[in-house]
């Protein structure tokens, strides 16, 4: 049932990279994220190195994709080439230090027989005409080293429609499967770049399931999960975010962390020499480190309002400290930042936006 048989196949094209030169960012379609990477809203688990053929495959095709509403006609010929007969492919050939930029062969192997394997079946669609057409198989099929260095395999029409008519669809940094090398923070980055500005709350329960995660508190999928994921995001991608949790509910907040790039390639002003003094004094002087503390330091550098409230913040924690006859210095670390978030927090419910959105208040932890 399983249709060995080549001539069973009716490849209507090929593709392979011409140049050597790959984009600096790809586009994924949504449907083919929601119905490939997300289905049933639950992210599956994709090896790094399977996730780098996907990037690829993207890559290569990414001057055909379409919009069907700005090109209409594209996807009358899209139907005319792929989805006139059942089993029809392309042909895709990529180099194999695409994938395993270390050379291994077996690294490699793996990561075809998993696209190979992953969702095989029978699929269905139908063309403009309203003929269905039928499909055999996973993401890919046949995988072969036709030429030295290079594999080459079949992708079936109705998974390439997916990659290629892409009536909505986000952009994502095509270096992110080489520079991140856990697969899930890859997985949610393409996840996060479908997050409305505005930012999603999600209940703990929801995103362990979601990205095959165990964690039994909100604060544990925070600092276990979200945290190690920023702190990549913020160095390898051009969107990352800030989150807070609230008992089981998770707010993430996504931001363009490009700007960030750009801050710190141009000259110091004055006002940025001052926070950088004023970084390093809480640096040195609460036992915070830039790795571990990214938001309280973005806050600070980035968002002249939440500075001052920090400052604010500061200047109330070090008195009270004086009343209670105790060393502001005690606390080191996350314990001084939650105490200056807690004032941040009391002082922020004082206000009328306070009053108007209770959870408004910034998160710097």
């Amino acid at each position: 049932m399983a249709h060995t048989n080549k001539d069973l196949r009716i490849i209507r094209k090929e593709f392979e990279s011409i140049s050597e030169k790959f984009p600096d960012k790809i586009r994924l379609g949504n449907n083919f994220v929601d119905d490939f990477i997300f289905e049933n809203s639950e992210a599956a688990d994709i090896p790094i190195n399977a996730l780098r053929v996907i990037f690829n495959i993207v890559s290569i095709i990414g001057n055909s994709q379409f919009r069907p509403a700005d090109r209409p006609h594209q996807l009358s010929l899209f139907d005319e080439e792929f989805e006139t007969d059942n089993n029809t492919f392309a042909s895709i050939k990529i180099r194999n230090n695409k994938i395993s930029p270390s050379g291994s062969t077996k690294q490699v192997i793996a990561a075809y027989e998993f696209l190979t394997k992953f969702k095989m079946g029978w699929y269905k669609s139908e063309n403009s005409k309203g003929k269905e057409i039928k499909t055999f198989g996973g993401l890919i099929t046949l995988p072969s080293y036709d030429v030295r260095g290079y594999t080459t395999f079949l992708i079936s029409s109705y998974w390439l429609k997916k990659l290629m008519v892409i009536p909505e669809y986000n952009y994502v940094l095509y270096n992110l499967v080489y520079n991140i090398r856990n697969n899930k923070h890859v997985i949610f980055a393409i996840w996060l770049s479908k997050i409305p500005p505005m930012g999603t709350s999600v209940k703990l329960s929801t995103l362990n399931k979601k990205f095959g995660l165990n964690y039994k508190t909100a604060n544990d999928f925070c600092f276990k999960f979200l945290k190690p994921a920023r702190i990549n995001l913020n160095k390898h991608n051009n969107l990352s975010f800030n989150f807070k949790c609230d008992k089981d509910l998770i707010t993430i907040y996504p931001y363009d962390s490009s700007k960030q790039v750009i801050n710190e390639a141009t000259k110091f002003s004055k006002e940025q020499l001052k926070v950088r003094r004023r970084l390093n004094y809480f640096k040195e002087r609460y036992g915070l480190e830039e790795g571990e503390m990214v938001q309280f330091f973005y806050h600070y550098r980035n968002i002249a309002q939440t500075r001052d409230l920090i400052e604010n913040a500061f200047l109330e924690f070090v008195q009270t400290n004086r009343m209670l006859k105790k060393k502001s210095t005690d606390y080191q670390g996350f314990p001084f930042l939650n105490e200056i978030q807690n004032i941040i927090k009391k002082n922020y419910a004082k206000t009328k936006m306070g009053e108007l959105f209770p959870n408004g208040y910034p998160v710097i932890i």
